[in-house]
């Protein structure tokens, strides 16, 4: 069994390494609501990044934002540099676990999950880059089960509703679940809503790195899972959605790879019967459409260049007609916004056979939050982290990297989620 436990020479149960970074500060404030959350109702963290400076400013932001002064003072600061492996070291041998907010982190995440692993300390990220999240796990996942570590990659936005939404969707269904496709809407207010252009760059890196991801994806040697009941049939790079009443594309993002990832999972480590998932996100009406085909065609062409890229990194807005921008949504802007994900399942009832005949019976879950990158994301993460420090006894029973649905499909993780405004329902 893997040891989360604080002692002595753990003075911290969490340490938010990169807390001044942008989706860092809304994780510092999200921390710092849920203290009493923590084993025995306390919860002990520090904060870790470049600069002192700049954490000092956070910790300053977080104490007007929650009218909590005390934060100013009490928050222990830890200085560690990606560039400096010592000081990494030094941050992961007081931590039970490590929030890792620093990417993108093709570039900054591989020297963390490294100290984490070698000092014992768990590493929980926000990845949505599933180049990282497959090469963490062909690299370190038997260091980390030797060590009784979790690495937990993924557990933001990207992909928790999605993740554990199969898995809800599976656990409410009566008989067994062959198949889930789900559809994502995204909601703003009467200001609009942005992206943080953290997410553009991994988009960038992503597409351009395409090759490699192929390359990386052979090292496992995967079997192919067996497919149980009609197999999924794939949708059109652009359809009209019945289901959502929009016109609809597949999901771009790393839910398909990581749910694959948690199906593989539990099908050999439980004999559970895998469930085939297709992901897609609703894009509106007919001018959405037109935006989208131009901004991609260009996007396309310019991500295979090096000069095109840095044309893309330096001028967000302009080529993602302001969806992405580098100042990020204002407050007003996240408090307007929203998601939903509607799962649409089928399977066999209780009594039938999976193997023989079509399927016959059908379900449909939503989970719907707040705004999904910087609202739902720390929820979902510190509800992650609090799940590791207070459930030890229903997570894998050895270290090692795992999916979210992989590591919390034992645990109370959907109740948590619940009670913070990331809700899993049956419709």
């Amino acid at each position: 069994m893997a040891r989360v436990e604080t002692s002595y020479g753990r003075p911290y149960h969490l340490v938010i390494f990169g807390a001044s970074g942008f989706t860092g500060q809304f994780v510092v404030e999200e921390v710092a609501r849920t203290v009493s959350e923590g084993p025995k109702g306390n919860l002990k963290w520090a904060v870790a990044g470049r600069s002192r400076q700049k954490l000092e400013k956070v910790l300053e932001q977080a104490a007007g934002v929650l009218s909590k002064p005390e934060l100013r003072t009490e928050v222990d600061i830890i200085v560690a540099d990606i560039e400096e492996p010592d000081s990494l070291a030094v941050m992961c041998k007081q931590a039970v676990i490590v929030l890792n907010c620093v990417g993108p982190y093709r570039f900054f995440g591989e020297p963390v999950v490294k100290a984490c692993v070698e000092n014992g300390a768990h590493h929980i990220d926000i990845s949505g880059e599933p180049q990282f999240l497959e090469g963490m796990q062909l690299n370190y996942s038997s260091q980390a089960a030797d060590k009784g570590v979790y690495i937990i990659g993924s557990c933001g936005f990207d992909s928790i509703p999605a993740d554990m939404g199969v898995l809800y969707t599976r656990d409410q269904f009566k008989g067994t679940l062959t198949a889930v496709e789900s559809f994502l809407t995204l909601s703003s207010g009467p200001d609009g809503g942005c992206i943080h252009d953290g997410t553009w760059m991994s988009a960038i890196y992503g597409l351009a790195d395409s090759q490699k991801l192929q390359s990386l994806r052979r090292k496992f040697n995967h079997k192919p899972l067996p497919t149980v009941g009609s197999k999924l049939r794939r949708r059109g790079a652009l359809f009209y959605s019945n289901e959502i009443q929009q016109y609809t594309v597949p999901f771009m993002g790393s839910d398909p790879s990581v749910v694959r990832r948690t199906q593989r999972f539990l099908a050999e480590e439980h004999q559970a019967t895998p469930v085939q998932y297709g992901a897609y996100a609703g894009i509106g009406g007919v001018g959405n459409i037109i935006k989208l085909i131009f901004a991609g065609m260009i996007f396309w062409f310019l991500v295979k260049f090096s000069f095109g890229r840095n044309l893309l990194i330096k001028h967000p807005e302009l080529f993602s007609f302001g969806v992405f921008t580098k100042a990020g949504p204002t407050r007003k802007q996240m408090e307007g916004s929203s998601f939903q994900f509607a799962f649409y399942g089928e399977g066999y009832v209780e009594d039938q056979d999976p193997t023989q005949g079509k399927p016959n019976a059908k379900i449909r879950t939503r989970v719907q939050g707040p705004e999904c990158g910087y609202v739902a994301t720390p929820i979902a993460m510190v509800q992650a982290a609090l799940t590791v420090l207070t459930e030890p006894t229903a997570l894998p029973k050895k270290g090692g990297v795992y999916t979210p649905g992989a590591a919390f499909a034992k645990t109370t993780l959907i109740d948590r989620l619940n009670k913070h405004g990331i809700q899993f329902s049956v419709i």
